[in-house]
């Protein structure tokens, strides 16, 4: 519920499974998931899920695009045809297989030590020309740069 005002103040997106796989494939430093399976909606588990990823990211380079660590909270067609809810997808395996489908199995206030929010700026570059995300996203002539499931009309939570 924090993760769309907080893109909407920096002029970023949330983003869509797509975007989620490629950011994957074009990550620096690509981590495998480490599952935990207890007491997941606790302080104390994301404090330990954290240490593990610092363990893990331990030695690579700081900036470098990280992927592997995280489920997506992404935006899909799918939020529009059940409210109150959040969608997940990816926690890509070293294959870069996602362990997790994309699912809005969760009501919008859920969140675990697995989710994570990643912004993507809302301005980008097609064609030389600047566009805003949410508008190719929208465009059935466009979208397929980063959607897979055609046009989201409703971009955002």
């Amino acid at each position: 519920m924090a993760a769309q005002p907080l893109a909407d103040l920096f002029k970023c997106s949330l983003t869509t499974c797509k975007m989620a796989d490629q950011i994957y494939k074009q990550a620096d430093v690509k981590l495998e998931p480490r599952p935990l399976t207890k007491d997941r909606e606790t302080v104390e588990t994301f404090i330990a899920h954290n240490a593990i990823i610092e363990g893990q990211r331990a030695g690579k380079r700081l900036g470098a695009l990280v992927a592997g660590i995280k489920k997506d909270v992404v935006i899909t067609n799918l939020l529009q045809q059940r409210a109150h809810r959040v969608a997940i997808y990816g926690w890509h395996l070293l294959s870069g297989v996602p362990i997790q489908p994309l699912t809005t199995v969760h009501v919008d206030w859920y969140v675990d030590y697995s989710h994570g929010i990643r912004l993507a700026k809302r301005q980008m570059i097609v064609d030389g020309e600047k566009r805003d995300l949410w508008d190719i996203l929208k465009d059935p002539d466009m979208c397929f740069l980063v959607s897979g499931e055609g046009p989201i009309a409703v971009p955002h939570y």
